[in-house]
């Protein structure tokens, strides 16, 4: 399954719309107000299906997952010098991925890929490209991109 990942550009805290393969509204992303980064994913009817929260005064960025109203587990930053290396701990998923951190694969433990993710460039916002191999995982992977985006935008920033 093949989704579209599109930042809103007019929006006080970072939004995102996901659209499915045929232009359908498949997540909608809504960040709100907090400490530290906090982002309420909702499916394309409106349902409420995960919240993603960064954990504040940690040495590495880590971010809390809830789905449905429970935490499910964390997506931690690992140490790593030229690319960056992501763990979704309840997956046991990680990133694999470029320099520039535009086109990486999410791959599970068993080395098989769940997700590959590429940003479409010459965009005013956020575009990324999401090929999802299973689509039972696009939950979780849309989880990821949004902890993982998060993490980037916040580096961003902070080298300002």
């Amino acid at each position: 399954m093949r989704y579209l990942f599109k930042q809103r550009f007019f929006s006080w805290f970072d939004s995102y719309d996901i659209y499915d393969e045929t232009g359908n509204t498949a997540f909608v992303v809504k960040g709100r107000l907090s400490w530290g980064h906090l982002f309420k994913v909702f499916d394309g009817t409106g349902n409420e299906i995960g919240m993603v929260r960064e954990k504040i005064l940690t040495w590495l960025p880590q971010f809390i997952i809830y789905k449905r109203g429970a935490e499910i587990g964390r997506i931690r930053k690992r140490f790593s010098f030229f690319r960056p290396k992501y763990d979704m701990e309840y997956r046991g998923w990680h990133v694999e991925g470029d320099w520039w951190e535009w086109n990486y694969s999410i791959v599970d433990a068993q080395g098989n890929i769940v997700a590959y993710v590429s940003k479409e460039l010459f965009h005013f916002t956020d575009h990324y490209s999401v090929n999802v191999t299973n689509i039972y995982d696009a939950e979780d992977v849309i989880l990821f991109i949004v902890a993982m985006d998060a993490e980037k935008c916040t580096r961003r920033s902070n080298s300002r």
